[in-house]
């Protein structure tokens, strides 16, 4: 991530914030109760995030490892790929073995 693409979202959640603190203003909410509803969604909104964030961490569905996944996929794809086809029956016939005991 680029430092403006941080400073893009940065900007995006402080405008957010204050289009929510606006928003419960015109609602009728006097400055005060807009001012913490508009904290408890922007909070509730970054716990929201962070779970989320855990659950990828949890089930390992990260970006990092999914590359690491498919160059591990493409590396064994390019060996198989290069093996003649000999060294390919015996592979075959190797797995088969294993696969019956």
């Amino acid at each position: 991530m680029r430092r403006i693409d941080v400073i893009a979202i940065g900007l995006g959640v402080f405008l957010a914030g204050g289009g929510l603190f606006v928003g419960f203003r015109l609602f009728g909410l006097d400055g005060i109760s807009a001012g913490i509803w508009s904290q408890a969604v922007m909070v509730g909104g970054v716990v929201a995030w962070l779970a989320s964030y855990l659950l990828r961490v949890v089930t390992r569905n990260m970006t990092l490892n999914q590359q690491m996944d498919d160059y591990e996929s493409a590396v064994l794809q390019r060996r198989l790929d290069e093996l003649s086809p000999e060294q390919l029956a015996a592979l075959q016939e190797k797995l088969d073995r294993e696969k019956e005991t």
